[in-house]
């Protein structure tokens, strides 16, 4: 009982530290004239257009650069399954 808890508080450790990489790793994407920063926990930095950009090219922009946020975050994420299922074995 005692080992499953000291994994549980390994594993809160694990994903606080995965937290604060995913804040820290920010992406810029660039579709046409539109550019977005973003970082792998999915906060906009920074979106950047020019005037006459319609909102279906900065919609479309800002979606590219969520999805590339959530592939990276995904990534990282999966190396952390292991350890939780590893946990309820």
């Amino acid at each position: 009982m005692l080992d499953k808890a000291r994994q549980l508080m390994d594993l809160k450790r694990q994903a606080d530290q995965l937290k604060k990489e995913l804040a820290a790793e920010e992406l810029e994407i660039s579709r046409g004239e539109v550019t977005v920063r973003i970082s792998a926990d999915m906060k906009l930095h920074g979106l950047s257009y020019p005037d006459t950009t319609s909102a279906k090219d900065i919609v479309q922009a800002v979606n590219e650069a969520i999805e590339e946020a959530q592939k990276i975050a995904a990534k990282r994420m999966q190396s952390q399954m292991g350890s939780l299922q590893d946990l309820f074995k």
